[in-house]
């Protein structure tokens, strides 16, 4: 869609330009009179014109079809009506062989129109990154286990209730399930907003595309599919890129009402101009066209998708997925924010605060040192804070993991734990 929409505009821009160039108005404007005039030129206006607005304003024209087809007459209805009484009446004041016509404002217009929902587009394509990146925390694979304990790797998709899968250390969880045999930490960050890995053993839920720490788990798939933790969060994406903001109805509101003004204030023209004065028919057409293409919201095709970009570009960047926008809009009236535990509101990314030293014959940067030295060997996310912060390390012998709590190891021939 976003391509279709590009596209589109593109080739109206281009055919914009030498609309702009023949148009009588607008070289009357730049001084320039006949300076641009051939013969036939109006023809070529025409034909140009034509293109812009069978192929640029097709998407309105077909999102007209719909709306009368739905009964609920939008801004497609308005653009609709727009472009085809100035696209009509130029053709009319063609064929008898006058200037006064509409196509340089019909080009613009098909042209803004399209820059608009191009530009929503975009916005909804962001999103819809949003969405892959959260498809993709569940892998592809699993490894399953046998009765007779033998493991095969198979699709994540093939998955069903009551199979159990091995978990190394290190792997992401690819399915919702109960820990059956063995204990481990689990980085949990991406799926909950939990900064701190939550140490897991037998009998515990365990979410799919939360990522295994150090330990080797063996589950048994409880969801799978759609009925996931991590597809409900999918599915509620989704549902809120649907919906729509009140700034969105409001503009469609307006957007009903304009309509009906505008094919009310058309029709009141031709009905004035021709029963109230000597003008002819086609003065009061003329009159009755600029009314319908005045009315056309130009600002409102322009500037609520700006807005809908914007504000999802910026709520991305910052690690916001707005679940519905109606409240993202009326978030601005919040004062105070109540969060429900520490740790919400987190980067993800620890490192060393403060260091307290119990014996004076270590400096501070010698506890830290022996710490990383031991830490250096885990993936744990606070090891990795530890490490980053340290000043130096060194080597370590008998390195030993201690489950849920900790390592250990020789460091320089000092038994050293890190634990909690």
């Amino acid at each position: 869609m976003i391509a279709d929409y590009r596209r589109r505009f593109w080739v109206v821009l281009v055919a914009t330009i030498p609309i702009l160039a023949l148009a009588p108005m607008i070289q009357g404007w730049l001084g320039l009179e006949d300076a641009l005039r051939f013969p036939g030129d109006r023809y070529v206006l025409a034909g140009l014109s034509s293109l812009v607005f069978f192929y640029g304003g097709w998407p309105f024209l077909k999102g007209f079809l719909r709306e009368i087809t739905a009964r609920d007459i939008g801004m497609m209805t308005l653009i609709s009506v727009a472009i085809t009484a100035a696209y009509a009446y130029s053709i009319g004041m063609v064929a008898i062989g006058s200037d006064e016509t509409f196509f340089w404002e019909l080009a613009t217009l098909i042209a803004v129109m399209l820059l608009g929902h191009w530009i929503e587009m975009k916005s909804v394509l962001g999103a819809g990154r949003a969405l892959e990146k959260l498809a993709s925390l569940m892998p592809d694979e699993a490894h399953l286990v046998a009765d007779d304990g033998s493991v095969t790797d198979v699709p994540v998709s093939t998955l069903k209730g009551g199979e159990h899968l091995l978990i190394k250390p290190g792997e992401k969880v690819p399915a919702d399930g109960i820990i059956v045999r063995g204990e481990s930490s689990l980085n949990e960050s991406m799926l909950t907003g939990e900064s701190k890995p939550i140490f897991k053993t037998v009998d515990t839920e365990v979410i799919g595309g939360s990522i295994n720490g150090e330990g080797s788990l063996t589950i048994r798939v409880d969801k799978t599919g759609d009925e996931t933790f991590l597809s409900s969060v999918i599915k509620l994406v989704k549902e809120a890129q649907a919906s729509k903001s009140k700034t969105q109805d409001l503009a469609n509101t307006a957007a009903k009402w304009l309509t009906f003004i505008a094919l009310g204030g058309g029709l009141s023209t031709v009905l004035f101009w021709t029963l109230f004065t000597d003008q002819g028919f086609g003065f009061a057409m003329a009159r009755a066209v600029t009314v319908m293409v005045i009315a056309c919201p130009h600002a409102l095709g322009l500037a609520v998708p700006l807005v809908v970009a914007r504000s999802t570009a910026i709520a991305a960047t910052n690690g916001l997925l707005i679940r519905d926008r109606t409240a993202f809009e009326e978030a601005r009236n919040i004062n105070a924010i109540i969060f429900d535990k520490t740790g919400t509101l987190t980067k993800g990314e620890f490192g060393i605060t403060d260091t307290l030293v119990f014996d004076t014959t270590f400096t501070e940067s010698d506890i830290v040192a022996y710490a990383a030295s031991i830490e250096a060997h885990s993936e744990h996310p606070i090891a990795q804070g530890i490490v980053r912060d340290a000043p130096e390390a060194w080597g370590v012998d008998k390195f030993k993991a201690i489950p849920g709590k900790g390592a250990e190891g020789l460091v320089k021939d000092r038994d050293v734990k890190v634990v909690s």
